[in-house]
């Protein structure tokens, strides 16, 4: 999941490394690195922290028309200058960036150790570059080549040597890597931003696949050494869509892109009858004569496949298994006929679903897939794919990928009950609702202010719960990984009838509870929990719809959502949850787009 970036050509490689990393660091960034090619030498330029460090340290740009770059997210190492990336070899005539985890790493350090080779870094990429440079004579595609035999796991790398300064390596297995296509000049990446203020025509290299850049050309190969011939993919994304527009962090602006996301979402799934027709998605033929669905994903991705099943067995009547993915992989799955998996992740590389969409494929179970990134690992590989259209998501939290999401969660839900009669009219409705979000969510976005304040008032409270009954509970669950991994601050969520059975000793007076109140049917229910709570001194924050502010009237504060249908109201309902979260990180002066430790791409077990 770290950030890599390349340049040959005629230009400065060093400024346009530079700004691509910048575009990547949501990638990765607790270390960065170069590595130019200037005369007869390589030389590397690498240093702990942010991006902005590696820059101060380097000053005015040296020129140079060959390099690599990265920002790193650590896996095998502590951040430190000695564990950045670039490596290099033991005569330093190679240098070699990567993304990714070499798993049989020590086997080979050990062989390589016994052979002379000399070791500064704790990471297995070091590994790459000594097994590079072991197979080297004078055929640096060669030396990669045979150096790719002998390595397990996932990895994109990006190598360059002194002895062949017209050439720039690329070569990836389970981890992206892409190739920016310029006039006289040509880029590697590891995300379409990284190159789109540059070219919007990119190569997407798949598994196994090796390319070789020059100034003028890129040739690809399987490992194999057989050609590949690769259609050019044109990027459609505006590159001003990547930068905050004006606002102070990327994750508000995502956030208030939500309406418009839901509308390029919506936009050719309702078809002129009011009814959902996906058949411009090519997944239409995988939702028929399903009788077991498996939902797997992590983190947000999983709490929009909790509203999915939901969603899919009130509709469809289709028993649903909703997973996280690094634990279905292990689990001994009764494979049933007529199965399908549906896989969900906003970059499309996440390494445990794709382990679960493999395993399926293994027991010819099908897999549809749901991503924000076409031409990604889970897209390739999956039978058919709905794309969520939310654009570059750079903010590390996820917020206009999850709701888009669990848009295509109820769309699935609505052609998946298509064949039950007594669906047709509930369908009609159901779609017409649909076609009203985008305005409702902008009505929410419209009570910022009030959110705002309410995170400028709670910002330094330890500890919080959430607290759902239904779907309630699903939003619930979102608002407080929302919280926890931005403003680092406690954040519980509870299926409300769980408080009594051990989570109620740990409310004390003047813990702040949100309360997410949009069900009718369960009204009674979660004030009886909230009576509860506040009864031992809990402060309760309630999110519920206008027609129920009456109910909710013991709540201490109040968030108004419009009057939206209930079986729909997770995707206004959490939107106040993600302001809240980033005003609590902005007050608390966390680094929103960046919060520590993690990651945007999570493309390790």
């Amino acid at each position: 999941m770290c950030g890599i970036m390349g340049y040959i050509g005629s230009g400065n490689a060093v400024p346009l490394i530079l700004d691509g990393l910048a575009r990547l660091e949501y990638r990765g960034y607790d270390s960065a690195g170069i590595a130019i090619l200037q005369g007869n030498e390589i030389q590397v330029r690498k240093k702990e922290g942010r991006l902005s460090g590696l820059i101060e340290a380097i000053g005015q740009p040296p020129a140079a028309d060959l390099g690599i770059g990265h920002t790193r997210w650590a896996t095998h190492g502590i951040p430190s200058d000695r564990n950045a990336h670039p490596h290099q070899s033991c005569d330093e005539r190679i240098a070699l960036v990567h993304n990714g985890i070499l798993e049989n790493y020590m086997a080979l350090k050990k062989e390589l150790c016994e052979e002379g080779h000399r070791f500064k870094s704790e990471t297995d990429t070091e590994v790459i570059v000594h097994l590079i440079e072991k197979y080297y004579q004078d055929d640096l595609e060669a030396a990669v080549r045979e150096a790719l035999t002998h390595m397990q796991g996932s990895y994109a790398i990006a190598v360059i040597s002194r002895d062949e300064p017209q050439k720039l390596i690329a070569a990836k297995k389970d981890s992206p890597l892409i190739i920016g296509l310029g006039e006289g000049e040509n880029y590697v990446a590891s995300d379409i931003p990284a190159i789109l203020h540059k070219t919007d025509q990119v190569y997407i290299l798949q598994d196994e696949e090796l390319a070789v850049l020059t100034a003028d050309r890129v040739a690809i190969t399987d490992f194999s050494s057989a050609p590949v011939e690769r259609e050019i993919f044109k990027v459609t994304w505006d590159p001003v869509s990547a930068e905050k527009g004006g606002y102070e962090h990327f994750m508000l602006k995502e956030i208030h892109e939500q309406p418009r996301v839901l509308t390029e979402t919506l936009r050719g799934m309702i078809g002129e009858d009011g009814s959902v027709d996906m058949s411009g998605s090519g997944a239409e033929h995988l939702l028929r004569e399903v009788k077991k669905i498996y939902i797997v994903a992590c983190g947000t991705a999983y709490h929009a496949g909790l509203i999915g099943r939901y969603a899919i067995e009130k509709l469809a009547r289709i028993p649903v298994e909703a997973d996280i993915a690094s634990e279905f992989r292990y689990r001994d799955v009764l494979w049933q006929p007529q199965t399908l998996m549906i896989v969900i992740s906003q970059s499309g590389e996440t390494a445990d679903t794709l382990a679960a969409l493999r395993e399926a494929h293994r027991h010819g179970v099908p897999v549809l897939a749901v991503t924000n990134v076409v031409g990604s690992s889970v897209a390739r590989e999956a039978d058919a794919v709905i794309y969520t259209h939310a654009g570059p998501e750079i903010a590390v939290a996820s917020t206009k990928a999850y709701i888009s999401q669990i848009l295509v969660m109820y769309l699935l839900a609505l052609q998946l009950a298509r064949p039950r009669p007594e669906a047709g009219d509930g369908i009609r409705r159901l779609s017409a609702e649909l076609l009203k979000l985008p305005a409702q969510v902008e009505a929410v976005l419209k009570q910022e202010a009030q959110v705002k304040a309410l995170a400028q008032k709670y910002q330094d409270v330890q500890s919080t719960f959430f607290l759902g009954r239904g779907l309630d509970f699903a939003v619930a669950m979102e608002g407080a990984l929302k919280l926890k991994e931005i403003s680092y601050v406690h954040a519980e969520a509870y299926a409300a009838g769980e408080l009594k059975h051990g989570p109620l000793a740990l409310i004390d007076h003047g813990v702040p509870v949100l309360a997410l109140i949009t069900q009718s049917h369960l009204v009674d229910k979660s004030i009886s929990n909230i009576k509860e709570v506040k009864a031992r001194g809990a402060v309760v924050i309630a999110i519920c719809p206008g027609n129920l502010a009456g109910a909710c009237a013991e709540c201490d504060e109040q968030i108004l959502l419009p009057d939206i249908d209930d079986f729909l109201s997770p995707l206004a309902a959490v939107v106040p949850l993600q302001l809240f979260a980033y005003y609590m990180a902005v007050f608390r002066q966390a680094d929103v787009d960046k919060p520590k430790n993690l990651a945007k791409s999570v493309t390790v077990e």
